[in-house]
């Protein structure tokens, strides 16, 4: 390693935190779940637009382009949101930019549901799309800086456990506002049902959000502060006793310290323009922040938030369900994702992070080649739903929660705030091309006319090949090994 990349990946820090952070677990636990919340409300506030969007596309007449505005104005917000990050976790701390994106939460939940134009629910949708972008950057960075190497994996898979579990939960509420069970009603039951969640059915899904998000900006106090960001903001006093506090023990606590600071000293804090200026060089930082980038492209143009953003849309109109009936079937994609997310956590630190990536990236691929023929061969049906479920496992296996756990730790703790501020931005920029590109491609004469609706499935089964060649080639394994030991993995390679 050269010596001009030692500020930002010196590799002389004493492996004190190889042993992990010796927290006590349900201290640990504790302070990991409140901040997962976040997820929760990341994948509640994006998901919540799945089944409102067929309802209030309706009521407004939106024009595709207009679908697509409204769906994808949230996530450009999370863009933005993902950039300032970087400078409000290191600033205020991960803790206060955390309760900013709470409030944004609260804002956007009341704001959306009582919007009367696409204007502003485009205004509100984007407040909430910052505080997604604001939490999505600060916590899983906090989970990660208070986990133990051994641990730090699964620990932050809760964070996207907890994102498919607010997926899950917005599905299971959309449905219930929706209207359950309908396979008992009259014909004209249903159109009064379907008019009523038109007019107002909508309103109350969107709306269903506060309660979260009140509760953990509530629950947000009782969470101290990182102590890795108290050290590097000069706040060493509080960082000790925010360390007794989470290791229970004074010694413990004092050895933690000496890691940190000892990683911190090794190290100095870059100005954004020092730190692109690094990265142009060829070396460490520049193949970190690579792969960091590029697995966030990667986790979106793999096509999983078109699934879920209009998951409803998918199963009403090219699988022939009625839009009722769809937010049922949405109920399965939750489901899936929810319960290979827990096969994920339970196997990252066993079976270790490339693996997961490589064999998920194949399953997600093969689940949209069967979506994609049963379409062509005009048989759609259960198979076409196996197939789609197949894509939804295999990304809870794999980019969703693995993506997170390695942007979390591959950075070097003096930069990781700037370095994961930029890789959560390129997520969110092609989560809002996706999101709005996918009504156009999917409305678009040519896909219905020599795709037979198979376009968007066949392009995203061609990102899937790219990210599993990408994974393959240049992708390392980090399990195991401590933050302050990451740096040891970026040499460049020929």
């Amino acid at each position: 390693m050269s010596d001009s990349l030692t500020p930002a990946m010196s590799t002389s820090v004493p492996d004190m935190h190889a042993s992990s952070l010796p927290m006590p677990l349900g201290q640990l636990i504790k302070n990991t779940l409140v901040v997962a919340l976040a997820g929760l409300l990341f994948g509640y506030d994006t998901g919540v637009i799945s089944g409102s969007q067929m309802y209030f596309t309706e009521y407004f007449a939106f024009t595709p382009a207009e679908q697509g505005w409204a769906v994808g104005s949230a996530l450009y917000g999370c863009l933005l949101g993902a950039l300032v990050a970087g400078f409000c976790t290191k600033q205020w701390g991960r803790k206060l930019t955390l309760l900013a994106s709470a409030l944004l939460f609260v804002v956007s939940a009341f704001g959306s549901g009582a919007a009367d134009n696409l204007t502003a629910l485009a205004l509100f949708r984007w407040i909430g799309g910052l505080g997604v972008g604001m939490a999505s950057m600060a916590a899983p960075m906090y989970i990660a800086e208070i986990s133990p190497a051994h641990l730090r994996g699964r620990m932050v898979s809760l964070y996207q456990l907890a994102v498919v579990i607010g997926f899950f939960v917005v599905f299971l509420a959309s449905y219930l506002i929706g209207g359950g069970q309908t396979a008992d009603l009259s014909a004209q039951q249903l159109d009064a049902l379907h008019h009523y969640n038109v007019e107002s059915g909508w309103r109350w899904m969107l709306w269903s959000e506060l309660p979260i998000a009140v509760a953990f900006f509530l629950l947000l106090f009782s969470v101290p502060e990182s102590p890795r960001w108290l050290v590097m903001a000069g706040r060493r006093t509080a960082a000790k006793a925010g360390l007794q506090k989470l290791c229970g023990n004074e010694v413990l606590a004092a050895r933690e310290l000496l890691a940190i600071e000892a990683d911190i000293a090794g190290s100095k804090s870059l100005t954004w323009r020092e730190l692109f200026t690094l990265c142009w060089q060829r070396g460490p930082l520049r193949y970190a922040l690579m792969v960091g980038v590029l697995l966030s492209i990667f986790q979106q143009i793999t096509g999983i938030n078109a699934i879920l953003y209009y998951g409803a849309e998918i199963f009403s109109n090219a699988l022939g369900y009625g839009a009722e009936d769809a937010l049922k079937q949405q109920l399965w994609l939750g489901a899936v994702n929810l319960v290979f997310t827990f096969v994920a956590i339970f196997t990252v630190d066993r079976l270790g992070r490339k693996p997961l990536l490589m064999l998920g990236t194949l399953g997600m691929m093969l689940g949209l080649l069967v979506l994609a023929a049963t379409l062509l061969a005009e048989r759609v049906g259960v198979i076409s739903l196996v197939g789609v479920l197949t894509f939804i496992g295999a990304f809870a296996l794999s980019m969703g929660p693995v993506v997170w756990v390695m942007l979390s730790e591959i950075f070097p703790n003096a930069v990781r705030a700037q370095c994961l501020s930029i890789a959560v931005a390129a997520q969110w920029l092609f989560n809002a091309f996706v999101a709005h590109s996918f009504p156009l491609i999917n409305e678009h004469a040519l896909n219905s006319t020599v795709f037979n609706g198979t376009l968007p499935y066949l392009l995203f089964a061609f990102f899937c090949l790219l990210t599993l060649l990408f994974v393959w080639r240049w992708v390392p394994e980090t399990k195991g090994r401590s933050l302050e030991q990451m740096a040891t993995l970026w040499e460049p390679r020929s």
